[in-house]
């Protein structure tokens, strides 16, 4: 219990202390943690030009088993392939999102059936569960009234947000069959249409703003 108060403390001082910072998970099994390059600080550049965010313009880099983990409220992880957690690792980021961390995962198109493994094991008693289009985190400071939008198109199914929630608090968000991330990327990367980049980024835009602003 005494740590746990110690994990929550600690993320708290980090969202006080106006400390705004996003990192990207660098995880191993293979997969390409790595991938889409210039989508997190796009993101963060969008967010500090259009919500008022203040927010470091470089990501972090942090592994899940890293106490650095408590120094950023919101986790980035996205990648194609197999995702590995370690017992250590499933610890740590089993205290820092019940402790008030937040992780987004992207699926970036081969990541569903490895990730969804891994987080049955960092959370042996919580499901994923698809969150309803009214949910705060698509009603600000942009609309989305149907809910997760569509970035780039794979295999004819429809985008979907699911998460786990921790007492009442969404603390994990996981984003399947919409490539957020891609659209977060500079326009020559896809060659994605303008309005196409800009809804992936005020898409992102409302994930950070739910994550400092709640």
């Amino acid at each position: 219990m005494m740590k746990k108060i110690y994990f929550a403390l600690l993320i708290l001082i980090s969202i006080a202390g106006n400390a705004q910072e996003i990192a990207l998970l660098k995880y191993s099994g293979g997969g390409d943690w790595y991938g889409n390059p210039t989508a997190l600080p796009n993101l963060i550049k969008f967010c500090n030009q259009n919500i008022g965010t203040k927010i470091t313009a470089k990501p972090g880099t942090v592994e899940p088993g890293s106490p650095d983990l408590l120094s950023y409220p919101f986790i980035h992880m996205t990648g194609h392939g197999n995702v590995v957690f370690s017992d250590s690792e499933m610890i740590n980021l089993r205290n820092y999102l019940t402790s008030g961390g937040f992780l987004h995962i992207d699926d970036n198109y081969g990541m569903d059936e490895y990730i969804r493994k891994e987080l049955k094991k960092v959370f042996p008693n919580a499901s994923l569960v698809e969150i309803p289009a009214n949910h705060a985190i698509f009603q600000k400071p942009y609309s989305f009234p149907t809910g997760m939008p569509k970035i780039h198109e794979h295999d004819n199914k429809r985008p979907q947000a699911f998460g786990i929630f921790i007492e009442n608090r969404l603390a994990l968000l996981y984003t399947y069959e919409t490539d957020l991330g891609d659209g977060w990327e500079d326009a020559e990367v896809h060659n994605d249409p303008k309005e196409v980049r800009e809804k992936a980024l005020k898409m992102g835009a409302n994930i950070v703003n739910y994550i400092f602003n709640n």
